[in-house]
């Protein structure tokens, strides 16, 4: 299926500005033109309303405090809480760049959502970043009625990069004595440090031409996984885990995505493994669709699709 025309319309738009490539920028630069394309054409009438928002700090284990974001829905408490974890190949983004994001997923699921700014690459380089997700992850379930929630429905959420985090995290948590979470929600997620183009044949298909190339692919994985001596690792690639006893999953991919196909073979393990797995893939839309609402009705009702399947997860 073709591209949805509004989103190739702003693909045509990025690809006459001439950027450079990620590969061809600093670290500094790549992290302000992210801010720029996902924050500068962000109207104010493009705000996802919610009741409140409010910025805190959350334990960062030895490394200190981490800030973070907390997202409050309309009506009374107590509510599933989701801890979500932002993309940006763990090199990229924010805690504003993915603000309408956690928007997005507090009014669709009528869950409180905390917003965790974790170390990125290449200043820390894993395992920081999903050692960080995991202990804010704690401090959720040990304040989660400080922040207005059900201490029996906590959920995680991410994308992209933030996927990995989420998927990392969830089996941390099954493993390392909890905390228990109720749902995961991974969107168009990495799972697979170690997989090639035959295993996932989406990274050749997709390789060029929408927003997220192989190129930049190539150039995150050499910031993030500098110091990994083992790429199967599990809490490096989430694909080669035991995936028994985890909790029931949301998975969403985009056709027009080199990372597809990995999402994909992660729902099918899920799913052999006996886990509650619920597979949407969204025809015509590309990664990084899930912030393109304003843009696009397709990515709109792709967006409520997903809170509304993860919303059903966390109020089972």
């Amino acid at each position: 299926m073709a591209v949805d025309p509004p989103i190739q319309r702003m693909l045509d738009i990025l690809a006459g500005l001439g950027r450079p490539s990620l590969t061809q920028t600093s670290v500094e630069e790549a992290r302000e033109g992210f801010r720029t394309l996902a924050i500068g054409s962000r109207k104010p009438e493009h705000v996802v309303p919610v009741a409140s928002v409010r910025d805190l700090e959350v334990d960062g284990g030895a490394e200190g405090p981490r800030p973070a974001r907390h997202y409050a829905p309309e009506g009374e408490g107590p509510r599933p809480t989701v801890v979500f974890l932002h993309g940006g190949g763990y090199v990229l983004g924010d805690l504003d760049t993915h603000d309408n994001q956690c928007r997005w997923i507090c009014r669709e699921t009528g869950a409180d959502v905390l917003s965790v700014d974790y170390r990125r690459a290449p200043e820390d380089p894993w395992p920081a970043a999903p050692e960080d997700c995991f202990v804010a992850t704690r401090w959720a379930a040990s304040h989660i009625e400080e922040l207005g929630g059900d201490p029996s429905r906590l959920g995680i959420a991410g994308d992209s990069a933030g996927g990995n985090l989420a998927a990392v995290t969830t089996i941390r948590c099954r493993d390392e004595g909890g905390p228990a979470l109720k749902a995961q929600l991974l969107i168009y997620p990495g799972t697979d440090f170690t997989g090639g183009d035959a295993q996932y044949p989406s990274r050749v298909e997709n390789a060029e031409g929408f927003l997220l190339t192989r190129a930049d692919m190539g150039w995150f994985d050499r910031h993030y996984t500098s110091t990994a001596e083992d790429r199967s690792d599990p809490l490096l690639s989430p694909m080669h885990a035991d995936h028994d006893d985890l909790p029931p999953a949301v998975i969403v991919t985009a056709e027009h995505d080199p990372l597809r196909d990995e999402g994909e073979s992660y729902a099918y393990m899920l799913g052999t493994s006996g886990v509650d797995v619920t597979p949407i893939r969204f025809d015509g839309l590309i990664h990084g669709f899930f912030d393109l609402a304003a843009l696009s009705p397709v990515a709109k009702d792709a967006v409520r699709r997903t809170c509304a399947a993860f919303r059903e997860l966390l109020e089972a």
